[in-house]
Formats: C-alpha cells, sequence, structure tokens
C-alpha cells in the first residue's frame, strides 16, 4: 500500500475530532472522501500533510512503509505528499516560477537527480502553463498573490503537474469553481493517474465525480468512516443525502 491510516484519532484544542479513521490506498488508485461540513474531510487530509494544530492521540498514518507521523511537513513534502489546500494562501514577495524550480529541485535532489537547468526548467513550465490555462502575466507575481478564487486553484493545479507527487490530496478542490474549470481540474487529476501514485480526493459534493471515477468513495460521519463503496454511493449521497445514513447508523 502508498497509504494506510491505521485507527486515527486527532483532537483540535481537546475536541476529538478524527475518532478511529482506517483505510488503505494503493498505487494507482483515485479515492474519495465525502462528508458533510465538520465531519473531519479536511482535518484528515491536513493531518496526513503534516499541518500544525492537530493533536494525534492515537493511531498512525503509514506512506510507503515509513510512518507519516515521525516526519516534519518538508520532509513529507520531499518524500512526495502534497496537500491541495482548500483555501489556497498567498505568499507575498515569492515569485512562482522560482517558488515551482526550487520545489522541483528539492524534490529531484532528494532522488538523486541533478537540478533542471533554467531551459529545461522554462520548457517544462510554459507546457504546464499551457496546461491549466492559467496566463503567464498572473504567474509573474507572487504565488497566489492577487488571485481570485478560482486563478488559486488553476494555479495549485500547476504545482501538482510540476511537482508530479507520489500522494496528491486534494482538499476541496472542487469548491467555488464554474464548471469549465471543474472539467479542467478533473482533466489533469485524470491525466497524471498512473500506477505508480495516488490520489485522495477530498470533496463535499458528488459533481467532480462525474469527471472523475474513484476506485472507493469513503463518507466521514462525526469522524468515522460511516460507509465505503464505489461512485454508486457518491450518487445516492446526492439522491438521499447524508441524513440518509445518520439514520441508518
Amino acid at each position: 500500500m502508498l497509504l494506510e491510516i491505521r485507527d486515527l484519532r486527532v483532537s483540535v484544542d481537546g475536541a476529538e475530532i478524527l475518532k478511529g479513521v482506517s483505510l488503505a490506498v494503493a498505487p494507482g488508485q483515485v479515492h474519495a472522501i465525502m462528508g458533510p461540513n465538520g465531519s473531519g474531510k479536511s482535518t484528515l487530509a491536513n493531518v496526513i500533510a503534516g499541518r500544525p494544530g492537530y493533536d494525534v492521540t492515537g493511531g498512525d498514518v503509514v506512506y510507503d512503509g515509513e510512518s507519516l507521523l515521525d516526519m516534519t511537513p518538508d520532509e513529507r513534502a520531499l518524500a512526495g505528499v502534497f496537500l491541495a489546500f482548500q483555501y489556497p494562501v498567498e505568499l507575498p514577495g515569492v515569485r512562482n516560477r522560482q517558488f515551482l524550480k526550487s520545489a522541483m529541485d528539492a524534490r529531484r535532489e532528494r532522488a538523486g537527480h541533478d537540478n533542471l537547468s533554467a531551459r529545461e526548467f522554462d520548457k517544462m513550465y510554459r507546457e504546464a502553463v499551457r496546461e491549466v490555462e492559467i496566463g503567464e502575466e498572473l504567474m509573474k507575481r507572487g504565488v497566489n498573490e492577487g488571485f481570485s478564487g478560482g486563478e488559486k486553484k488553476r494555479s495549485e493545479m500547476l504545482q501538482l503537474t510540476l511537482i508530479d507527487p507520489r500522494l496528491a490530496l486534494l482538499d476541496e478542490t472542487d469548491s467555488g469553481l464554474d464548471i469549465d474549470a471543474l472539467r479542467l481540474v478533473a482533466g489533469i487529476v485524470n491525466r497524471r493517474r498512473r500506477p505508480d501514485n495516488a490520489t485522495v480526493l477530498v470533496t463535499h459534493y458528488q459533481r467532480i465525480l462525474g469527471h472523475i471515477t474513484p476506485d472507493y468513495v469513503h463518507v466521514l460521519l462525526d469522524g468515522k468512516i460511516a460507509q465505503s463503496g464505489g461512485r454508486e454511493l457518491a450518487l445516492k449521497l446526492e439522491e438521499k443525502g447524508y441524513e440518509w445514513l445518520k439514520e441508518g447508523s
């Protein structure tokens, strides 16, 4: 397995958010995590990536055979864990090109490869900018500086495309996107699907799953996985809502 979450328990300010979550993600798979607001979806993604502010009180998160809980956030990123934020942050003064080349070179250095030459990076960068359909003028700014919500999501898809992580955690990347942007994001996720990587897609609605077919759908309710299944589970949730599962629990 690429990712194994074992009876994970997480608290924030003394309140238990995740109450024993377990799931396994194999290479080549796409898993969707669904659930109502406050169910723990974003907490799960943030804990895997190592975002501060969460207290892991039990269980483990194992990535490629090693516990992520023993790694700092930058060590997790270098190992190939990528988090696309629900609310992408701005980094004023940090140029996009500089940020992306530094990230790519850091990953390459850890793998024992030479840094990209300016020419090599420029070719890859321009191809990726065209793929995510983001204006080059925007990319001359600091990371996400002055970007609209949709532009920030495209910027993160540019990062995903260039950094090419083994494990992509997409925290409500579909939130606030119009239909064209939604199709673009879904297309990028579908194109990067390979036998050596995996994607965990956190979403509130099933509409993005009309463009991405997940291997598994997991429904989080009150900090626990209430049910798992295929895409048909997402369609049933769209029809009946989360109350259907709450009533059956």
